[in-house]
């Protein structure tokens, strides 16, 4: 599964980044990602839940940042159980256009737990909610 979203956001890249370089911010407007918690450096324990009807699915994974500019954020999963996993990347693309912030965010799972033709939907639907909810948080800033 691979899906792609953009939002421009009406603010400075410098007030945006610190909502997109630090995933332990993600669950304040990313849906998607339901809470986070430090393990080392630049590397997260991370769950994600998304909602099916009245079903919740949800997936704990080891996620490292490893590209952190001031125009990208990537950030993939990193188990260190010595196991093989299917990957996981959240890549985040972020051009500044004076007062707007236009912030791309790419969406790559290889696994199947998520990818029934549904949860496809569901993962995109919950990006799509992540932009509004960015746009939300950064504006409370």
């Amino acid at each position: 599964m691979k899906y792609s979203s953009s939002v421009d956001v009406p603010a400075p890249t410098s007030v945006v980044l610190p909502f997109v370089n630090d995933i332990s911010q993600y669950p304040q407007w990313m849906p998607l990602v339901h809470s986070v918690v430090p393990d080392g450096d630049a590397t997260w324990s991370v769950e994600l839940r998304a909602k099916v009807g009245v079903f919740a699915r949800s997936k704990k994974i080891r996620m490292r940042r490893t590209v952190n500019t001031v125009h990208e954020v990537v950030f993939e999963r990193s188990e260190d159980d010595g196991r093989s996993h299917s990957p996981w990347k959240l890549a985040v693309n972020i051009a500044d256009h004076d007062a707007i912030t236009q912030v791309t965010m790419h969406l790559e799972y290889g696994g199947t737990l998520w990818t029934a033709g549904v949860l496809d939907r569901v993962l995109a639907s919950q990006v799509d909610a992540g932009k509004q909810g960015l746009c939300r948080v950064v504006q409370g800033a």
